[in-house]
């Protein structure tokens, strides 16, 4: 219980729960099949109550990489951890090339650790909704993994 501490007395203070759990879940699309797009076919029936257990958070849920020069390259790192108790793969859904995102990652299985994503941005101009000269670039990469589909949304403003 979180009312009592590990000797059994009335906790004092509230318990502070670690930044990733505080953040709201990334959007997720649960996998209808028992097959595991990352990995392959799964062939054996009780591998499928490993949905139960296997569970990725990113850090930070979100990115927006604000006003971007036209003709750079930015890019930033997120984390995807792995929350659940068994090992589970993933793989990436590269972005179409007309966005100018690249997802830089090195592919295999991620067993209670986590690993770097890096989102790698090269600033262009595609007509896309222009507000106020800015050129607004939105887009959701899609993480696939055993049981669940990951949304990342990226955000960049092309000046």
């Amino acid at each position: 219980s979180l009312m009592v501490d590990v000797t059994g007395h009335t906790r004092k203070e509230k318990v502070i729960l670690p930044s990733y759990l505080q953040r709201k879940k990334t959007n997720t699309i649960p996998n209808k099949k028992i097959e595991d797009p990352a990995s392959g076919k799964v062939t054996i029936s009780s591998l499928a109550t490993r949905q139960d257990l296997t569970t990725f958070h990113l850090i930070p849920p979100r990115v927006t990489f604000g006003v971007l020069k036209e003709g750079c390259t930015y890019s930033t790192t997120v984390i995807m951890k792995n929350v659940g108790v068994n090992f589970s793969r993933f793989r990436v859904k590269q972005p179409p090339p007309y966005t100018g995102l690249r997802v830089m990652y090195t592919p295999g299985p991620v067993a209670g650790l986590q690993v770097e994503l890096e989102i790698e941005i090269f600033a262009m101009l595609i007509g896309g909704k222009v507000t106020g000269g800015l050129e607004e670039v939105s887009h959701d990469i899609e993480i696939l993994t055993e049981t669940e589909t990951l949304l990342l949304p990226v955000k960049a403003n092309i000046l």
